[in-house]
């Protein structure tokens, strides 16, 4: 897939919120499968911001792919609440702010944003699928060997759950100015980690996108066969 080679302007990218913001209304009012979804769409930074509260999995998974597929969005994040139940999100190395702050905030040193103090080089401190949402915000490209994390994410996501991956795209600046960044990471590192070999924990990529200057995934576990090659085509190369 064609990639930007600039990132997009502050400027830019407050007019394709703009647009979004128009663009997927008009989704919710004219698409018969959405239209009497209680959900609310915010675009910040042309990720859409999902709200509201929905019947079942199968109407949040429409709703997200819809809003994913309109040209322009990088990433698709949620708070809706499914059949009654709020989403337990896991907010990994958020530091001194999580992405929403009723996150369960995680990292290694105590700091305002933190509920739990864990290393997460030896695993993530939760039970086997107890979480819906993970964020890993700017955390993989501290990682030395971040597989074993992904994996951790996988072994603690509900069905239905979601990794929501962040990170420096390897072809901008501060991919390799900040001297703690140890890997560096493209939209095909995603395609990788989907259909990687040797493992029974995949993942199904609900979207993947480039601004020029981060690289954007949202990731469900998957523990099937390797997805499908016509859906892999639509994101990865």
């Amino acid at each position: 897939m064609t990639m930007p080679i600039a990132p997009l302007s502050a400027d830019r990218l407050g007019r394709l919120d703009r647009y979004l913001d128009g663009a997927v209304a008009d989704l919710f009012r004219h698409d018969v499968r959405l239209r009497d979804l209680d959900l609310r769409v915010e675009f910040r930074g042309a990720v859409a911001h999902v709200t509201g509260a929905v019947a079942g999995q199968d109407d949040l998974d429409r709703a997200r792919d819809l809003i994913g597929a309109t040209a322009g969005v990088l990433g698709v994040w949620d708070r809706v609440v499914v059949a009654g139940r709020r989403p337990v999100c896991l907010d990994l190395g958020c530091g001194d702010q999580k992405q929403y702050p009723d996150n369960i905030g995680v990292d290694v040193r105590q700091a305002p944003a933190v509920d739990v103090v864990a290393d997460l080089r030896n695993g993530i401190p939760m039970p086997d699928r107890s979480v819906d949402r993970v964020f890993a915000v700017h955390v993989l490209e501290h990682l030395i060997d971040f597989l074993p994390l992904v994996d951790e994410c996988h072994r603690v996501l509900r069905p239905g759950g979601l990794l929501h991956v962040l990170s420096p795209w390897w072809r901008y600046v501060n991919a390799v100015a900040d001297p703690t960044h140890v890997r560096l990471l493209d939209v095909q590192t995603f395609k990788g980690i989907c259909d990687r070999p040797g493992t029974d924990r995949r993942w199904y990529p609900r979207h993947a996108a480039c601004d020029g200057a981060s690289v954007f995934a949202d990731l469900a576990p998957h523990d099937g066969a390797a997805p499908e090659p016509e859906h892999m085509a639509r994101f990865f190369d």
